[in-house]
Parts: C-alpha cells; structure tokens; sequence
C-alpha cells in the first residue's frame, strides 16, 4: 500500500500517522493484501458526496465506498477494499468538540472509515457496539487515546 492518501485540500496535512494506523489495523484485521484509496477533502466536497450518493444535503465526517460489495469487482493477488473520503475540517471541528487532539480523531475516521470497507455498519444498536469496541481496541493497541 503506497500513495493511496490524497489530501485535495489546500492545507498542508501530515498524513503519516493515517498511513501508520490503517496499516496497523489491516494487520490487526488479518487483512491480506489490502489496497483502497484515503481522500481528504473539504466540508464542501464532502457535503456534495452526501448529497449526491446518500441523498443526504449536509456536512458529514466521512464517507465509505466499498467495492468487495460489488459483486462483479473481485481480484486474484489483492483485496481492493474501497475508498474512504475524509473531511479535514469536520475532524478538526470534532476534536476541538471532543476534546482530543486532530491527530487522534483524523485516525479516528481513518479506522472508522476502513471498518466500513469491511462491512460493518452503525445504523443497528447492537452492531454499533461491535463497531465502536472494534475502533477504541484498534486505536488502544495502536496507542492513539482520547
């Protein structure tokens, strides 16, 4: 996994640790030959992917597009997970909201955004509690605290 975070921002972001705990987590994941594509976008370009693929006219955090759940998109040698569209502007406005550091939230949605790849969701109550426990084990062993 090479050149697979694309910051389309014009802010200059240290993408390091995002490459680091999404590495770290495929190999906690026992994720074989992952591939998938990290995009850092705006608060506008964001809010125009929700609107225009989840019908949804707002600013969120991050988006998902899994491609294993196509059926007709399988590969021999790799797992082409997906892309990831994260807003640096909402993760930033959600640090200062939760009182951590960017650092820790940019992973936060990294992590967040990967589990999605991989099938798991939020919307049911129970499967948010596997989710999120997932996510704090990841961010634990990685040594990424709130």
């Amino acid at each position: 996994m090479e050149d697979y975070i694309f910051n389309t921002t014009s802010e200059e972001i240290d993408t390091k640790d995002i490459d680091k705990v999404i590495k770290f987590a495929c190999k906690h994941l026992n994720i074989e030959n992952p591939l998938l594509n990290i995009i850092i976008v705006d608060n506008e370009k964001i809010r125009e992917i929700n609107k225009e693929y989840r019908n949804k006219d707002a600013v969120t955090d991050v988006i998902s597009f899994a491609f294993e759940e196509i059926e007709d998109v399988k590969y021999e040698d790799f797992r082409f997970l997906g892309e990831i569209y994260i807003s640096y502007e909402r993760c930033k406005e959600q640090a200062q909201d939760y009182g951590h550091s960017v650092k820790r939230e940019f992973c936060y949605l990294a992590v967040h955004g990967l589990l999605h790849l991989l099938g798991y969701d939020h919307i049911k109550e129970e499967d948010k509690k596997v989710m999120r426990a997932l996510e704090e084990e990841i961010l634990n062993e990685y040594d990424i605290k709130r």
